[in-house]
């Protein structure tokens, strides 16, 4: 491959939503939209291998920086879904699909742990922490980012 690499300039727009699934898994355009663009120097505000990925990677045992080995050498969206097929932890789509609706409705002010740093995120953006979802934060937060750049 060895591609120069380019992606979104997450200055001027955000990455994908973690609800869009690419290859059935989600959270991975996003993982990949924000590898992108830290590789191609245009990352801004955002972080690569943060606690969100780590859910993704986690699932699947495989490390961000192996993951951003591939995004380096130019590796298109269905060549990261082969790269994940392939490497770490087997799964069926079955499994995939099951972890995705789990990840997708995760609401941190149910583990105690998170519950005081998830509401002084989403407070003030005018959400109600109890019934707000990790990604219906990260897509409202973006939004607002974005707008305030702009």
């Amino acid at each position: 491959m060895n591609k120069k690499v380019t992606g979104k300039n997450l200055e001027r727009e955000a990455p994908r939503s973690p609800r869009i699934r690419v290859g059935g898994y989600a959270i991975l355009g996003r993982t990949i939209d924000k590898c992108r663009a830290l590789v191609a120097g245009n990352i801004w505000e955002y972080h690569f291998d943060c606690p969100v990925d780590n859910m993704l990677f986690g699932f699947k045992g495989v490390k961000g920086d192996d993951f951003k080995a591939q995004i380096e050498q130019g590796a298109s969206d269905q060549e990261m879904v082969e790269w994940l097929h392939r490497n770490g932890e087997e799964k069926t789509q079955e499994e995939i699909k099951r972890w995705g609706d789990e990840v997708i409705a995760t609401r941190p002010h149910d583990d105690p742990e998170r519950r005081d740093w998830f509401a002084e995120k989403v407070k003030p953006l005018g959400l109600d922490p109890a019934k707000t979802t990790l990604f219906e934060w990260l897509e409202v937060d973006d939004k607002a980012c974005h707008a305030k750049a702009a």
